[in-house]
């Protein structure tokens, strides 16, 4: 396939392309991506990903590509401008909307504080087409989380009161960013904030950074369980006490 020359990233609100070579240039990477798609994960991944109706991922559809290889095209188009990004997260395939994403994370990471901050917007305009888990899984922390750690983390906190699912997964798994920096204020205050949650892709993600946060600091974590655990929902405990030892496990999961 020929590859186009992808003109260097302008602002959102500043961008030098016209609409018709932004949607060339998405329609360009999504084809980059169908050279990778598989037929087998195209069936497997719709019922991984809960795409029935009714469901949490109702309606989305998938190419078929395994996320590092979603991964190695977002590199190659990183520097595109953000309106191919907005571009392809307005896409039905999951792995265009994924593309976008890891294009932004990868250009995070070489930015300056500027662009970061315009990265960091963008991403949380952006919020209802990161709509699904792994979506978030792949990003949050490294621009949302990253981005904040310096800074007031009240926008997690606004994030975790919204009615949007994704945006609530998004505030916490953003705190991996600060759990990696043994910094664990955000993760237990949001813990207890959304300790009883409804809905199962939370109780999972919260759990999930319970458990960083327990691996760098037990004592803490054993702090919370002792006040939490006979009134937190099971599954949200499972992932927070995983790599306890089977003794411990048995102990805080003796209400069940």
């Amino acid at each position: 396939m020929r590859k186009r020359k992808i003109p260097l990233a302008g602002t959102l609100q500043n961008n030098p392309i016209s609409t018709e070579e932004i949607a060339d240039i998405a329609a360009d990477i999504q084809r980059e991506l169908e050279t990778y798609a598989d037929p087998v994960k195209r069936e497997y991944l719709p019922r991984f990903f809960k795409t029935g109706k009714g469901e949490y991922g109702e309606g989305d559809k998938f190419l078929g590509v395994v996320v590092p290889n979603t991964r190695t095209v977002a590199k190659q188009h990183k520097d595109a401008p953000f309106a191919v990004m907005a571009e392809l997260l307005q896409s039905q395939w999951h792995e265009c909307r994924l593309c976008a994403l890891l294009m932004l994370v990868e250009r995070f990471k070489k930015s300056g504080e500027k662009e970061r901050k315009l990265i960091y917007d963008f991403y949380l305009s952006q919020t209802a087409r990161i709509n699904n888990w792994d979506l978030v899984d792949l990003s949050a922390s490294y621009i949302v989380g990253e981005y904040l750690k310096d800074k007031s983390r009240e926008p997690l906190y606004r994030l975790a009161e919204s009615e949007l699912l994704w945006e609530q997964r998004i505030a916490v798994v953003s705190t991996y960013a600060f759990i990696k920096n043994s910094d664990f204020t955000d993760i237990y205050a949001l813990a207890e904030k959304l300790l009883i949650h409804e809905h199962d892709l939370m109780r999972k993600a919260i759990g999930w950074m319970l458990r960083e946060a327990g691996k760098r600091n037990k004592d803490l974590l054993v702090t919370f369980l002792e006040k939490y655990c006979l009134v937190m929902p099971r599954t949200m405990l499972r992932y927070a006490i995983e790599k306890f030892p089977e003794e411990e496990r048995k102990y805080y999961m003796r209400k069940e």
